[in-house]
């Protein structure tokens, strides 16, 4: 039997068993903290455009009717939540049903705008904040299981949401692009980008199911070796690319990049470092040089964060870790070009900045899962993580809204 949240008001949103979701219907005793993030929160909110309707009807901020409403459903359970965990409070209370939207986008991004945490508490942050456990570190067993716990969840759910070429990462959009014309424009530009044509020899960190290899070996006529360490996705992309009739010019290793062999005369990894870890940057950067054939390209798309704000956050444990991508951090550009210049060669040659694409992109994922759900849940996925997925797919959405992350498309060539 599912078991319910208990709080103040009895929940109508049922949890599933503890064990696949520990702790979760659990909710937080912090009267202190509570009482804490009632006062900022409400601070906080009445200088935006948004309506926060309490139990009760009392209504916080200043936005209008036609405004993003935010609507707390138990607010002793919220406050627990939020004072307790922050911002992982603030995506639990969301899961177990204790505030809902009907624009959670719109919401979020009009919190994302907001600074609910004083600056001068804000240098108190590594005393409140929890920090990345350990056991999430992305040495070669940490990342493969890491990797495991988000992409190995089912094929079948990501192609749910997915464009036709199970492409997982921004597109790059035009005029009245489609999501797969959108999707089709960009690994075009991260071919382009890496001089990939007839004949290039191309390694690519991180297959996700495919598309971008089997675009280069199907439309540049190029010899694709492509790296995974989920066995799920080289499962499908094995499928997919055999298929498509490339598969005598596309090879698909399981094997983590630090194990890569041979040269290349282009290196190409989208949205690939965000899962290294800050630990590991120079020797995913070294690798990619150490494959780099003489006058080779590299080309890069990756999820980036300004500089100051990856020195506050770099060590912190979020909502994100827990839930969505654990053992992940953005880099910011100028870490990027730190790390080539101390341990490399290597040099950024060519930007190109896609931030909002990447809202467009997520907001189409989102539409599409939502629409989706009921095969989604035939798959064997239960409410809790349709409200998990709903808020992670809004949540990225808002942070590319309000500039917090942007994507880069970034080519690289020896100095």
């Amino acid at each position: 039997m599912p078991v319910t949240v208990r709080s103040d008001r009895s929940s109508d949103v049922p949890l599933p068993h503890r064990g696949q979701w520990p702790g979760l219907d659990v909710v937080p005793r912090a009267p202190v903290r509570a009482l804490l993030a009632r006062l900022l929160f409400g601070r906080a909110v009445r200088r935006l455009d948004l309506r926060v309707l309490l139990p009760g009807g009392r209504v916080l901020g200043r936005g209008g009717a036609g405004s993003p409403t935010m609507r707390i459903e138990r607010d002793r359970e919220f406050f627990h939540r939020l004072g307790a965990d922050g911002k992982i409070g603030l995506g639990e209370a969301y899961m177990v049903g204790a505030w809902t939207a009907d624009d959670l986008a719109g919401v979020l991004t009009a919190l994302g705008r907001a600074t609910v945490v004083p600056r001068p508490l804000q240098r108190l942050r590594r005393w409140y904040v929890a920090r990345q456990p350990v056991a999430e570190e992305n040495d070669r067993a940490g990342a493969q299981e890491n990797i495991s716990r988000h992409y190995d969840l089912s094929n079948e759910l990501f192609a749910q949401f997915l464009d036709e070429s199970m492409t997982y990462s921004s597109a790059w959009f035009g005029p009245g692009d489609s999501l797969e014309e959108a999707q089709r424009r960009k690994v075009d530009a991260i071919l382009d980008l890496a001089g990939v044509g007839p004949g290039s020899r191309v390694v690519e960190i991180g297959t996700g199911w495919g598309g971008l290899a089997i675009r280069a070996a199907a439309a540049r006529q190029a010899q694709v070796t492509t790296l995974t360490i989920s066995d799920e996705q080289r499962r499908l992309a094995e499928q997919r690319i055999a298929a498509a009739g490339v598969a005598d010019r596309v090879d698909v290793q399981l094997r983590d990049y630090r194990d890569a062999e041979g040269q290349y005369d282009a290196v190409v990894s989208v949205e690939m470092i965000e899962a290294v870890g800050e630990r590991y940057w120079p020797a995913f950067f070294r690798t990619i040089e150490r494959l780099l054939a003489p006058g080779g390209r590299v080309a890069l798309q990756a999820i980036t964060i300004p500089h100051d704000r990856m020195l506050a956050i770099r060590s912190s444990y979020t909502w994100v870790h827990k839930y969505i991508f654990p053992g992940g951090v953005l880099p910011s550009l100028r870490a990027i070009e730190e790390t080539l210049r101390a341990h490399t060669s290597l040099r950024i040659v060519a930007r190109r900045d896609l931030g909002p694409s990447y809202a467009k992109t997520l907001r189409h994922w989102r539409e599409r899962f939502l629409s989706r759900w009921d095969e989604v849940s035939r798959l064997g996925f239960d409410g809790v993580f349709h409200r998990m997925w709903e808020y992670y797919l809004a949540y990225c959405e808002a942070g590319f809204r309000v500039g917090y992350i942007d994507v880069s498309q970034l080519a690289l060539a020896r100095e």
